[in-house]
């Protein structure tokens, strides 16, 4: 079944999609499904417990915290990441945690919420096993949640059950890049057409539209908060935000031939400093990778002649695609396939929307999201000191810059290639497989352990 953009793109806030969106997600849940249940008023305690890739690099991640706000029943898509500290302090200074912000239990952060370093279960590498107990600690509910990543959860059974069938009224069903390219061919449709026809199966036009341009108003607000805020980010390593002054230069200084580049990676950085600041952010498809297709789409907006909020369309449905694909046959999260799965994935999909606004065929779309991904096959995930911000950061803004040259390459040729897009997704998922698990959002190889050595 294809995935809606409204799946893949969703609001949230940084710095990960499935150390914070996802485990966010999941305890409000839990606490939502126990409200539901009319067991709510039952619990006096909550435990919560983080195994694999989540207790590994949780802290620097914020998953604790994430867990904490979704048991006050936030919402990634609606929480003011200006209060989350004033919530949190509220919650360590008094000792209470109104679940769902209306039954109090008593919770300590550091006792209640556990991260398990070495420990990891079977299923997926971002594990979480929720307690809720009753008067004299009796255990009254334990479920078991995975974020698998782009801020998706599921529960143990969803996670093993087959994939549901393509809707009934889904006109164009795919999984697959040749499935895609054969339904173009049939009906005589563009990428961008053939994922509008099943938005369209869901929603309005109208509506599938005015929620687009929503999303990319609110990527834009994320760079333009990205260029406002000076300073250095938190979390211990001291990194400075470079967009900013970026920004000035590029704004002050006449353009030379390769200033484009220059204002590609501006946007990314942009993005990916207020992600690591916790600020809000458009998973796309993850907060790791959440520079990368902002910052190409932002240059075809303001920097490429004729480009229009049809255009912003065309590019975003247009990488929904590519990301469907990824999502549903392979990986884009870093826990379980490395930063391939989520910058490489980016990398394709901004590649792909490229390409379609530059009036690219299906063929040629294609072969910019295979070029995408190929070259980064492999990529690690090794944030150091399990911050997402060295590499993750620069990450993005080399592949954004990766991602137009794509574009630029399939667009001089006529779509014809030797290895098609579902090929080297395969080949990414099978090399996230091959992946040492050290290479894969622990923090524990690469450049997370040997930057201190520099």
């Amino acid at each position: 079944m294809a995935l809606s953009f409204f799946d893949l793109f969703s609001i949230g806030i940084g710095p990960s999609s499935s150390h914070t969106v996802g485990p966010m997600r999941a305890a409000l849940r839990v606490a939502e499904d126990l409200a539901a249940e009319d067991r709510l008023d039952e619990v006096t305690r909550v435990r919560v417990d983080l195994y694999g890739s989540l207790g590994s690099t949780g802290r620097g991640h914020h998953s604790d915290r994430a867990v904490l706000l979704g048991l006050l029943g936030e919402r990634p898509e609606t929480i003011d990441p200006a209060g989350v500290e004033p919530a949190l302090r509220v919650v360590r200074r008094t000792g209470r945690l109104p679940l769902l912000g209306r039954h109090e239990i008593d919770f300590d952060p550091d006792a209640d919420i556990v991260l398990h370093r070495r420990r990891a279960l079977p299923q997926h590498p971002n594990g979480m096993r929720v307690r809720s107990f009753g008067a004299g600690g009796v255990l009254i509910d334990e479920r078991v949640m995975f974020s698998i990543g782009g801020g998706f959860v599921a529960t143990a059974d969803e996670l093993d059950a087959p994939p549901p069938p393509a809707r009934d009224t889904e006109p164009y069903p795919f999984t697959t890049a040749s499935r895609l390219l054969a339904l173009c061919a049939e009906h005589g449709l563009s990428i961008e057409q053939v994922v509008l026809g099943n938005e369209c199966a869901l929603r309005p036009e109208a509506d599938v539209r005015a929620g687009v341009l929503a999303t990319w108003r609110v990527m834009a607000e994320c760079v333009r908060n990205g260029f406002a805020t000076n300073g250095r980010l938190p979390g211990g390593l001291n990194v400075l935000r470079r967009a900013p002054q970026l920004h000035r230069h590029l704004s002050e200084n006449p353009p030379d031939d390769l200033t484009g580049m220059d204002w590609i990676a501006a946007y990314a950085l942009a993005v990916n400093e207020e992600n690591a600041a916790g600020g809000r952010v458009v998973t796309a498809p993850t907060n790791g990778a959440a520079g990368v297709i902002p910052a190409v789409l932002h240059y075809y907006r303001h920097h490429m002649p004729g480009a229009d909020d049809d255009g912003v369309v065309t590019f975003l449905l247009t990488a929904t695609a590519v990301g469907a694909i990824i999502k549903t046959t392979a990986s884009i999260s870093g826990a379980e396939v490395g930063c391939q799965g989520e910058v490489g994935s980016a990398c394709a999909m901004a590649a792909a929307g490229l390409a379609a606004v530059m009036g690219g065929t299906p063929a040629q779309v294609e072969n910019a999201a295979e070029i995408g991904m190929e070259h980064n096959l492999g990529l690690t995930c090794d944030p150091v000191g399990g911050l997402v911000q060295v590499p993750c950061i620069e990450r993005n803004a080399i592949a954004a810059v990766k991602a137009v040259a794509a574009a630029r390459t399939a667009m001089h040729f006529d779509g014809t290639h030797l290895v098609p897009l579902d090929t080297v997704v395969a080949t990414m998922r099978d090399t996230g497989a091959d992946m040492l698990t050290k290479y894969k959002e622990t923090s524990k190889g690469g450049l997370a352990v040997n930057v201190v050595e520099c």
